[in-house]
C-alpha cells in the first residue's frame, strides 16, 4: 500500500475537481498504462476499503486482493482486474461523498472516470456483449417497442415467465428484473402542440429566466410519458411556459456506461446544436431524469472541455426541483396546495447527489402541509441496464436491499425517487404490489392538478 510522504496529506481537505476525460488522447486507450494505473488506484483503494458498502466493484475488488497469494493488490492477476470494471456503473458516489484522495490531493484518485477509460478500452476491443449494445441503444428499442399493435405483444411478453425464461437463456436478461413498459403514445406525441409560452407571460427570477425547454430524455418519452405530463402541469401552474425541445437523442449515458464514447459524442452532436439554439433563444433546460442533467452538467462538458455550446447548455440545465427552489427563494413558487401527501419514503438518486445542488426535492415536498419526508440516501443498484443483466441482477437487488429496508420501516403513504428507474428497483424488492410515484407525481397531486 502506497504511504503518505513527509508534505502529504492523508486526505484532501478541499472540493474534489474533476480533470477533463483526455478520450480522444492515444494514449488514453493504451492498455498496458490502463493496468498500471489500475494497479495504482485499487492499491490505495485496498489500504483505505472506505468505499466497501457503495457497490459491488470495492467488494469484488478487496476479494480479489485477500484471496491472492500475496493479499495484496500485487498478487491479484490483471485479467481479474475486469472483473472490478464491470461492476462499476458510475454512480460518481465514491468520488463525491467517501474518497478522501481525490483532486486537488496529489494522488489524484478518480475512480469511477479510471473504470470508465478501462471501459472504453474494453469496448475498443471489440469485448462487448451483443445484449449491451442493444440495451444501451434506447432510442431504437423504445422507436421499436413503441410502434402500435407491437407494443401490446412487447407489454405483455415482459410479463410472460415463459418469454422471460428464454430471454435469460438468449440475451442474459434476468428473469426477475422489472422492465420498463413502452408507449406508443409517446410524450412526445402528448405534447407535441407546445410551440412557445403558450400564452403565458415570462417572469424571470434568480438564476431563472422563467421559461423552459423540456428535454423529454428517451425514458420519459417512450417509458413513462405521465412524468412529463406532471412536469408540465407542475411548471404551467407556476406560471413557467414549458416548449418540447424540437428533437432529441438519448443523452448518451447508457452508452458512456458501456464505454462506448464515440457513441456519446455523435449523441452530443445531435442534441447540443438543438438546446443551444433554445438557450440562445432565451430558454432555460429541464429534464425529469437526473442522469440526462448530469450528462449535460458534468460528462459532456469534461470531454469536451474546449466545447462553447456543451459549456452554455451547461449552464442553463437545471433539475425540476432545483429550478423550482431557485423560483421559491425569489417567492415565484405557488404554494397553494390542495391535498396532504402524508408520510413520503423519498429516494435520493446517486445521480442527483452528484449534482451537487442538494435535496431539493425533498425542501419542496415539505412545503405540503401534512407531509412527512423519510429520506434515503444510498444507492439503489439499478443503473439503467445494471439491474437487467443476469451476472448482475442479484448483485443490484443485495446493494437494494438497505433501501427497500427503509421504505418498509417507514410504511410510507407514497415512495418515491427523483429516478423513475430506481423507483421500479424498489418496487421488485417490495414485492408488495404497491407503486413508486414520481416526485413531479406527487407535486401534481398536492396541487390538485
Amino acid at each position: 500500500m502506497s504511504q503518505p510522504t513527509e508534505g502529504q496529506r492523508e486526505g484532501s481537505l478541499k472540493a474534489p475537481t474533476r480533470h477533463p476525460l483526455d478520450w480522444k488522447q492515444p494514449g488514453f486507450y493504451d492498455e498496458d498504462a490502463l493496468m498500471k494505473e489500475l494497479e495504482r488506484v485499487f492499491d490505495i483503494c485496498h489500504g483505505c476499503r472506505r468505499c466497501v458498502s457503495l457497490c459491488q466493484a470495492f467488494p469484488t475488488l478487496f476479494d480479489l486482493v485477500d484471496n491472492s497469494p500475496t493479499m495484496e493488490v500485487d498478487g491479484v492477476k490483471k485479467e481479474d482486474y475486469w472483473q472490478v470494471v464491470d461492476h462499476c456503473y458510475l454512480c460518481d458516489l465514491c468520488f463525491m461523498t467517501k474518497c478522501p484522495y481525490v483532486p486537488p490531493h496529489e494522488w489524484n484518485v478518480d475512480f469511477p472516470h479510471l473504470l470508465l477509460r478501462a471501459k472504453a478500452v474494453k469496448f475498443k476491443k471489440g469485448d462487448v456483449k451483443k445484449r449491451d449494445r442493444l440495451l444501451t441503444n434506447t432510442d431504437l428499442v423504445g422507436r421499436l417497442a413503441g410502434i402500435p399493435v407491437v407494443v401490446q405483444a412487447v407489454n405483455a411478453a415482459n410479463k410472460s415467465g415463459v418469454f422471460r425464461k428464454a430471454l435469460d437463456i438468449t440475451l442474459g436478461v434476468h428473469p426477475k428484473a422489472l422492465l420498463p413498459k413502452y408507449h406508443s403514445k409517446t410524450l412526445r406525441k402528448r405534447a407535441k402542440h407546445r410551440k412557445g409560452n403558450n400564452g403565458i407571460a415570462t417572469i424571470p427570477a434568480g438564476r431563472t429566466r422563467g421559461r423552459v425547454a423540456l428535454f423529454a430524455t428517451c425514458y420519459g418519452n417512450y417509458n413513462e410519458p405521465h412524468i412529463g405530463e406532471d412536469l408540465i402541469a407542475v411548471f404551467e401552474h407556476n406560471g413557467i411556459p414549458v416548449t418540447l425541445a424540437e428533437k432529441e437523442k438519448c443523452c448518451g449515458m447508457p452508452k458512456l456506461e458501456l464505454g462506448d464514447l464515440e457513441a456519446v459524442a455523435r449523441a452530443k452532436e445531435a442534441n447540443i446544436p438543438v438546446l443551444a439554439k433554445l438557450v440562445d433563444e432565451g430558454w432555460d433546460i429541464v429534464a425529469p431524469v437526473p442522469s440526462c442533467v448530469l450528462m449535460f452538467k458534468q460528462e459532456l462538458p469534461l470531454m469536451f472541455p474546449d466545447d462553447p455550446d456543451v459549456a452554455k447548455v451547461k449552464r442553463a440545465i437545471f433539475d425540476p426541483f432545483e429550478y423550482l427552489m431557485l423560483r421559491h427563494k425569489e417567492g415565484k413558487l405557488k404554494t397553494d396546495f390542495k391535498k396532504e401527501l402524508g408520510t413520503v419514503a423519498y429516494h435520493v438518486p446517486c445521480h442527483q447527489r452528484v449534482q451537487n445542488i442538494g435535496l431539493k426535492t425533498r425542501e419542496i415536498l415539505n412545503l405540503v402541509a401534512g407531509t412527512k419526508i423519510e429520506t434515503i440516501e444510498r444507492c439503489s443498484g439499478h443503473d439503467g441496464t445494471y439491474a437487467v443483466k443476469s451476472e448482475f441482477h442479484e448483485a443490484s437487488m443485495k446493494i437494494c436491499r438497505p433501501v427497500v429496508n427503509r421504505v418498509q420501516q417507514a410504511n410510507p403513504d407514497h415512495y418515491s425517487s427523483d429516478c423513475p428507474m430506481a423507483g421500479h428497483q424498489i418496487e421488485n424488492g417490495l414485492q408488495d404490489n404497491k407503486k413508486p410515484e414520481h416526485p413531479l407525481t406527487l407535486l401534481r397531486l398536492a396541487y390538485g392538478l
